[in-house]
């Protein structure tokens, strides 16, 4: 049989290992080619805390097909029957190559196995192997942050960037690399976890146990929470806030600040700033150690635009190391919005070859 030219050098290498009886211990990192060639559908699955969406995605990152689920319960066999159930019916009009799942939380290096999930109650859970034995299909498992950021580095924000980071701000700070061509994993396969930087030590205690993370100061809770303060202490600046929310102050999320200050509202403004201040002394300290050639955003925070990405990039220029005498990596907005996890995790499965 003649050799397929268009397959990526890399999984010829990992085939005829297999051949001569050398069973790898993990697949490698996902490293493409420069010549793009794998056509055909795959099905991307972004899981969420609340819904399960899933689509048909082609080889130029264009949804064809898209259905969506409430996530169900804790229990991971519910969550599988909902992924299944997506997965044939999106097959029913469609010639899937594959399925890739994104989903928060952290993957062992090998993709196989979800070590924690923090809202899906998967723990140490082999879904890889589960799913390929209910769908008889190839499986990949991404973090969705991972997901979002090469759906980024193929189709959008940083398209013909090499060196990559991508910072997803919602409830926390979720973030990805990617360095020549491949999603940087790190040893153990949790690199990314750039929210629980400590940042301010001693600072405001984060979920995770620790003191003064970041994403304590740049998220989307961390707005509404300095919103929820000031509305509680009765401050003048807090009314069109609880205007929004029926008064409830218990109410005022990050969301609400960043619509406001869309509509210009001089105190969600001035809140959002705050929070780009602490968004760009972090990029600072990223770039110090990663020196990318970009910075993405996205996440819904993002959706307060150039209101933060100004004072994000001022920050930034005032604390990068070496300011002045080196290259500042520029700072975009994510181009994918919502559907970047769906799109990359369809990608990324279509080249996670074992």
């Amino acid at each position: 049989m003649r050799a397929d030219p268009d397959r990526p050098r890399i999984l010829r290498v990992h085939a005829g290992a297999l051949r001569n009886g050398r069973v790898p211990r993990a697949r490698p990192q996902l490293r493409l080619p420069s010549r793009l060639t794998r056509r055909g559908l795959s099905i991307g699955i972004d899981i969420g805390g609340t819904k399960v969406a899933a689509g048909v995605v082609d080889a130029d990152g264009r949804i064809l097909a898209e259905e969506i689920r409430a996530t169900p319960g804790h229990d991971p066999r519910e969550v599988e029957q909902v992924i299944v159930s997506l997965v044939r019916s999106l097959s029913a009009n469609h010639r899937i190559l594959s399925v890739g799942i994104g989903a928060a939380g952290w993957m062992d290096r090998s993709g196989s196995t979800v070590l924690f999930s923090p809202h899906l109650a998967w723990r140490n859970e082999p879904v890889r192997t589960n799913l390929e034995k209910l769908l008889h299909r190839r499986v990949s498992l991404a973090n969705d942050a991972d997901a979002a950021a090469w759906a980024e580095c193929r189709f959008g924000a940083g398209t013909g960037q090499s060196r990559l980071v991508c910072i997803t701000l919602g409830t926390g700070i979720g973030g990805s690399i990617v360095i020549d061509g491949r999603l940087e994993r790190g040893n153990w396969g949790v690199a990314g976890e750039f929210g629980h930087q400590v940042i301010v030590p001693h600072g405001h205690r984060c979920e995770c146990g620790n003191r003064g993370c970041w994403e304590q100061y740049a998220s989307g809770n961390a707005l509404g929470r300095e919103a929820r303060e000031l509305a509680r202490a009765n401050s003048p600046v807090a009314q069109e806030w609880l205007r929004a929310v029926d008064g409830r102050a218990e109410d005022i999320t990050g969301a609400v600040v960043t619509s406001l200050a869309r509509e210009g509202d001089p105190a969600s403004i001035q809140l959002i700033e705050d929070i780009g201040e602490w968004l760009g002394l972090g990029l600072a300290n990223l770039a110090a150690a990663l020196d990318p050639g970009m910075f993405v955003i996205g996440g819904g925070l993002s959706e307060a635009g150039e209101l933060l990405l100004e004072p994000t990039r001022r920050a930034f220029g005032r604390n990068l190391t070496g300011g002045g005498f080196r290259p500042a990596a520029p700072i975009e907005l994510a181009a994918l919005g919502p559907k970047a996890g769906l799109i990359g995790a369809a990608d990324i499965a279509r080249f996670s070859w074992r």
